[in-house]
């Protein structure tokens, strides 16, 4: 599992990277870390390791011109724009999220270099990703509601880099490393659209919450539909849109999370949730195997589940939460669910 003190410094490194391209009339934003490892829960297999920085800006009014947005996203974000014919300007209040992320999957035995042909494939997926959130409560509208949309643009196979990744940590840690990489899907460049809809359900107070979700993704590298509900309770619960693990579009910053002045560094809160996320599958590249060349693949199970479990807090105006996600079982013949840890660091800046 990755240390905290290397998180600590990747997320250093982030937020450095971050002030030194920060325009002087551009106020605020997120810098953010998410962790997930199964070796907390002595498992090294499945969905094995997931990594992800983000960058959050502050609220802006377009995703295409204004200044906060960074001048090499703006024409990226004018031809997702006109592809989806999208409204950027729509909404009440908006912002952006860029990611740089990784995810591995292993078998469950580490000692076999041979292809396994009855355990799920060696992976690895290295992605860049362009989010686009949007606030809205329709005039009469009892319900307000976030609108996000995320394209993920990556490489699944070697070129995802797991591999050294993995063993790299291992070494580290003093643990055996993993034999069959030699047998992992081959490299295929990997496009994920995802669109979801989260909207407050009931009556939302600073004690407690309810945010149901909603969406789909769309590519080769994952084809679902999916929904779920998150529940929070505690003191203070942020003005955002959940507080979930790595998934895509579930980044929990949404515009409008915290008030824009002098009170914001003294706010500080902590708070439980529990997520549920079902997902229909029609493709998983993870479990299917490369789309356009013969490779190692298994029977996937049409329809899969997590439920996460954890606690969350913040003070001025870092945030940190830890959760444990039960993942059903994927495919045909694996041994048992999964059970993985998530561990996210932020620092909200002025």
């Amino acid at each position: 599992m990755v240390s905290l003190r290397a998180c600590v410094l990747a997320l250093g490194a982030l937020a450095a990277a971050g002030a030194q391209a920060a325009l002087p009339k551009c106020v605020g934003g997120v810098l953010g870390l998410y962790v997930e490892n199964d070796l907390l829960y002595r498992t090294d297999r499945n969905y094995t390791s997931g990594v992800k920085l983000t960058w959050v800006s502050p609220d802006i009014e377009d995703h295409v011109d204004d200044e906060c947005v960074p001048a090499w996203v703006q024409p990226i974000n004018e031809k997702v724009r006109d592809l989806f014919a999208l409204r950027f300007s729509a909404a009440r209040q908006r912002n952006m999220v860029i990611t740089l992320g990784q995810a591995m999957y292993t078998p469950g035995d580490k000692k076999r270099n041979d292809l396994i042909r009855e355990d799920r494939p060696y992976a690895g997926w290295m992605y860049l990703g362009l989010g686009y959130n949007e606030r809205r409560r329709e005039p009469g509208a009892a319900l307000e509601r976030l609108d996000s949309l995320e394209v993920n643009l990556g490489v699944v196979g070697p070129l995802a880099l797991a591999k050294q990744m993995q063993d790299t940590i291992h070494d580290l840690r003093g643990f055996e490393r993993f034999n069959g990489w030699n047998n992992q899907l081959k490299n295929e460049f990997g496009v994920q659209i995802v669109a979801e809809r989260k909207f407050k359900v009931g009556v939302r107070s600073q004690e407690g919450d309810a945010i149901a979700h909603y969406g789909m993704s769309l590519g080769n590298v994952a084809t679902y539909v999916n929904a779920g509900i998150e529940l929070r309770w505690g003191t203070e619960v942020p003005d955002d849109f959940g507080s979930s693990p790595i998934r895509p579009a579930g980044n929990n910053n949404a515009p409008g999370s915290f008030p824009r002045d002098g009170e914001r560094a003294a706010r500080r809160g902590i708070h439980a949730f529990a997520s549920f996320d079902v997902r229909a599958v029609a493709r998983d590249i993870f479990l299917d195997g490369n789309t356009f060349r013969d490779s190692h693949h298994v029977k996937k199970r049409p329809l899969v589940g997590d439920v996460a479990v954890g606690v969350a807090a913040f003070a001025s105006g870092w945030r940190f939460s830890f959760a444990r996600v039960f993942r059903s079982r994927e495919f045909v013949g694996e041994p048992s669910r999964h059970s993985y840890g998530s561990f996210t660091l932020s620092r909200d800046f002025d």
